[in-house]
C-alpha cells in the first residue's frame, strides 16, 4: 500500500463522514450524501481501497467519533439504520469491481446501481431485524419498504447519475496523474 493509497482512502472516509451531515429534502425523504461518496470511492479508488475507505468510516464511528448522522459509538449497532452503514462497505467493493475495466457513463451507472442494490440488501434486513425483533414494532415488509427504501430511491438515482457523470470525467484524470506519479517514481 502506497502513501497515496492511504491518503485517498482516508480522504474518502472523511468525505463519507461529511456526507452524513450534508443532507437535503428531496421529494418525501431527507437525503444524505454518504452513498454518493461511497460510490465515488468505488469508482475512483477501485474495489479494495473504496471498500477500505468505507470500513475506516464505519470503524471510526463505532469507536465513538460522532461521524454518523445521529452520533457514533458502539451502541449505534442497535440503530435501525446501522445496516445501511455496514452496507456501504460491500457497496463500494461492488462498484469498484464493476467499474474496473470500463468507466464510460453506462458502465459506471450500472456499477452504481448494483452497489445501491447491495446497500439495500444489507440495510433492509437489518432495519427489519432491529425494528421488529429488537424494538417489537411488528412492521410488515411493505411498510418497511415504504418507510426505508421507496422514498429514498429518487435521491439515490440522482446520486448515481451524478456519480456516473463525474466518474467519466475524473477517472481519466486520475489515471493520467497516477501514470505521471509512477513515471517520476521509476
Amino acid at each position: 500500500m502506497k502513501l497515496r493509497d492511504l491518503i485517498l482512502t482516508a480522504m474518502f472516509a472523511a468525505l463519507t463522514a461529511i456526507g452524513a451531515f450534508l443532507h437535503f429534502q428531496f421529494l418525501f425523504a431527507t437525503i444524505t450524501l454518504q452513498f454518493f461518496f461511497t460510490a465515488m470511492a468505488g469508482v475512483l479508488l477501485g474495489r479494495k481501497y473504496g471498500a477500505a475507505s468505507q470500513a475506516v468510516y464505519v470503524l471510526l464511528g463505532l469507536v465513538g467519533l460522532p461521524i454518523f448522522a445521529n452520533g457514533g459509538g458502539f451502541s449505534y449497532v442497535l440503530q435501525p439504520t446501522f445496516g445501511f452503514l455496514l452496507g456501504l462497505i460491500p457497496a463500494a467493493w461492488v462498484i469498484g469491481k464493476l467499474s474496473e475495466k470500463k468507466q464510460d457513463f453506462w458502465h459506471l451507472l450500472l456499477a452504481c446501481l448494483a452497489g445501491l442494490g447491495v446497500l439495500y440488501l444489507v440495510g433492509m434486513p437489518y432495519i427489519a431485524v432491529i425494528l421488529n425483533a429488537y424494538m417489537g414494532k411488528g412492521l410488515s415488509a411493505s411498510k418497511l419498504l415504504m418507510m426505508a427504501m421507496i422514498p429514498y430511491l429518487p435521491g439515490d438515482c440522482l446520486k448515481i447519475v451524478v456519480t456516473a457523470l463525474l466518474g467519466t470525467r475524473l477517472c481519466p484524470l486520475l489515471r493520467r496523474e497516477l501514470a505521471k506519479t509512477a513515471k517520476r517514481e521509476a
